[in-house]
């Protein structure tokens, strides 16, 4: 369950907003295949947001459930590959966070 919000500076978005959309597909295979999760447990949104100068102007938000193989060096890993497949198609400079959600109190209807 990779919930991922990837929020992208309408400074960016103006000039790179179809490049940006061509990216969820690998996207996804990525969280797919390094999550070991199918396709329809995979959430992705691509928001277009203002935001402060001094920020990164593509923010990347990734949740997940955790799991024994979900180790802090393999979620790391994966924030980096996710960083650097971004940034490639932003042409800016791409930050990401990862936090895993309690499965005790995790709600999802679908």
């Amino acid at each position: 369950m990779p919930n991922t919000k990837i929020y992208v500076d309408e400074s960016v978005w103006a000039d790179r907003r179809e490049i940006l959309e061509e990216a969820l597909m690998p996207v996804r295979e990525l969280l797919c295949s390094r999550l070991e999760v199918q396709v329809p447990a995979c959430q992705l949104a691509l928001i277009p947001v203002t935001g402060l100068a001094d920020q990164p102007l593509v923010n990347i938000e990734l949740l997940i459930l955790p799991k024994p193989e979900r180790t802090r060096d393999t979620v790391r890993a994966l924030c980096s590959e996710l960083q650097e497949m971004m940034a490639e198609r932003s042409g800016t400079h791409v930050a990401v966070r990862a936090a895993a959600l309690d499965p005790e109190t995790y709600v999802a209807l679908k």
